[in-house]
């Protein structure tokens, strides 16, 4: 019987990474009628225009009694001044969902990013950062990845031999099976900024880098490489909890309007944790 050989990547999702034929990655290649009539965009936004190019006036809003007579009506704009004053309101409207806590500055980072970095990933240490903190925080037995792989590994090492068999992988990759990856999904994440940044994620890979067995306790390093997409599809834009808000309905225009383009990105994050224990009873 042979030891694990390390590293070894225990985990990785079905959907893989970098995987830029997503849905939620397209862009550019809607209409103007395609917006409005199926996807009912009609009003975007309380600034300006984008079907017309124009600014509002205060009295150009669906509740005006004017509407219809103001509407198209105020200061004509370019394209890159119509789409800054987006991106603006966009960044402005983020800040509902991001108002407190370590995390509320990524959401407008990642708008500026968006605007300026033409499709290229992105990464900040704080996203690491909060990775790791919801992986360390996360203490329920039954979804906790980090807690399931310490139960497996104080389960199946071979304490006699000081080692992992590397015909036990299975029990790990099952470990993780079991339980719930790391995601931003909490309610708190609705109000801290990485509900809206992250909330779900795209890919997962769950690699042990070490495992060092000393008497009766052993030390295990784990990796996750985490990514998601910073853009919409038409999934979401259709549920009432994003088509209601000005902000997806911004965010949907500007990345997938043909007038407009802007490319959606990866996101990416990575944490690495120790994952420490002992041999059962002892």
């Amino acid at each position: 019987m042979n030891a694990l050989q390390l590293p070894c990547i225990l985990f990785r999702t079905q959907k893989r990474m970098d995987d830029y034929s997503a849905s939620d990655m397209r862009c550019g290649e809607l209409t103007e009628t395609q917006l409005r009539t199926h996807y009912g965009l009609e009003y975007i936004s309380d600034q300006v225009d984008p079907w017309t190019l124009t600014r509002r006036s205060s009295m150009d809003r669906p509740q005006s009694m004017f509407c219809c007579h103001l509407r198209g009506q105020g200061k004509k704009l370019t394209r890159q001044q119509c789409t800054a004053i987006l991106f603006d309101e966009f960044r402005f409207l983020s800040r509902q969902f991001s108002f407190y806590g370590p995390y509320r500055h990524l959401i407008e980072k990642m708008i500026t990013h968006m605007q300026t970095g033409n499709g290229t990933p992105f990464r900040d240490m704080a996203l690491d950062r909060a990775l790791t903190e919801q992986i360390i925080r996360d203490n329920s037995k039954e979804n906790s990845t980090r807690l399931l792989l310490e139960e497996g590994l104080k389960k199946y090492i071979d304490w006699d031999k000081k080692y992992y068999p590397s015909e036990g992988k299975q029990k790990l990759v099952d470990s993780i099976l079991y339980g719930k990856l790391p995601k931003f999904i909490k309610f708190r994440d609705n109000f801290n900024g990485m509900g809206i940044t992250i909330h779900d994620t795209w890919a997962t890979h769950i690699t042990i880098k070490s495992l060092n067995i000393d008497d009766d306790r052993f030390r295990a390093v784990v990796h996750y490489k985490v990514q998601d997409h910073f853009g919409l599809d038409s999934d979401d834009i259709l549920k009432t909890q994003f088509n209601q808000f000005h902000l997806f309905r911004i965010w949907f225009v500007l990345q997938h309007y043909m007038q407009f383009g802007f490319r959606p990105f990866m996101t990416n994050m990575e944490a690495t944790i120790e994952i420490n224990g002992g041999r059962s009873g002892s």
